[in-house]
């Protein structure tokens, strides 16, 4: 298996986290000591939930201190953004962890630079949930098995995941009809009959469950606690060239997680300047855990999950995607 460039490169942020040589800045956010150098970076995400952080960094300076100018732009999913982030055009991009294992395993040299958001942990209050109508003859995940099930991407972690929860119900899920169809027709699928479940994530999930559906499972959650579902990324190039740019990217973006994480407050309201989520429902969406560190067994689980559902091939293992020492 090939070492990532990239596991040399970020040592060193992982070194110093456990040092605490992190301090609080005038903003309320975790920080390192401003830099004389800025150094201008495109990064691609997706307007989720989940990349809250990246704007309020931009909004409280995190950026700023770790001499970074951070230009954020949207797309509709990794493969826009894995493309860019390949060619040069973005030097970091969003993606789950599962698209980065399948990227490494087709020799695309990319790996996990920072930790994104994850579970909450709790099952009956998790921001991403397998959605069924209420009273309906979906009871817990095992009765999925042989029924029609709504991800917004297929071969992709939406439907490993959602698989392992059926299988942890004790249900068999290789009679499941997966059918791709976006996050914002979920419900409206799962409510017509169209599809007889979804897997939905914020603000999807409580829009679901204010229509009428109801939760059968919180995979991410049952899967791991602290699983982590996705981070940022840059090229195994860009990093080998750039040692210190990617250090302080990824301090920065745990510093603007920890902030995030203390702030709940701030993500409900940022949400607006990125997504169409009005505010009244941002004030009562269920939000993930911003978490600043990976979580390397999680990683390895997902790696496994693609292996047993065929949708991760070829020789790659979980030291390939990540930052030496994680």
């Amino acid at each position: 298996m090939r070492r990532s460039l990239l596991t040399l490169v970020v040592a060193g942020t992982t070194l110093a986290a456990g040092c605490g040589v992190a301090e609080v800045t005038d903003t309320g956010a975790v920080g390192a000591a401003p830099t004389a150098e800025t150094t201008a970076v495109r990064l691609g995400v997706i307007p989720l939930v989940d990349v809250a952080p990246v704007y309020l960094a931009q909004r409280e300076g995190i950026f700023a201190e770790h001499g970074l100018e951070v230009e954020a732009f949207l797309a509709q999913g990794g493969a826009a953004i894995v493309p860019a982030v390949v060619n040069g055009e973005a030097q970091f991009g969003f993606s789950n962890v599962t698209s980065l294992l399948q990227a490494e395993s087709r020799g695309v040299p990319l790996g996990l630079v920072a930790s994104a958001a994850g579970p909450t942990g709790d099952p009956e209050a998790d921001y991403a949930l397998i959605e069924v109508p209420d009273g309906g003859p979906v009871r817990t995940a095992a009765d999925l098995a042989g029924r029609r099930v709504a991800i917004n991407s297929i071969n992709n972690v939406s439907d490993t995941v959602v698989r392992e929860s059926v299988r942890l119900a004790g249900g068999d899920p290789s009679t499941i009809e997966f059918v791709e169809i976006p996050f914002p027709d979920m419900a409206a699928a799962v409510s017509t009959g169209s599809v007889d479940a979804a897997f939905l994530v914020e603000p999807f999930a409580s829009l679901g469950l204010a229509q009428g559906l109801r939760s059968v499972a919180a995979p991410f959650s049952e899967i791991d606690p602290d699983l982590t579902v996705a981070g940022y990324f840059t090229s195994d190039q860009y990093a080998a060239e750039n040692p210190d740019v990617v250090r302080r990217f990824a301090d920065a973006m745990r510093a603007a997680h920890a902030y995030a994480q203390d702030n709940p407050d701030a993500v409900r309201e940022i949400l607006g300047e990125y997504t169409s989520i009005p505010p009244e429902v941002a004030a009562q969406l269920t939000l993930p855990d911003f978490q600043t560190d990976i979580n390397r067994d999680s990683v390895s689980r997902l790696l496994e999950l693609g292996r047993q559902d065929g949708i991760i091939e070829g020789d790659v293992g979980v030291e390939d995607v990540l930052p030496a020492g994680e």
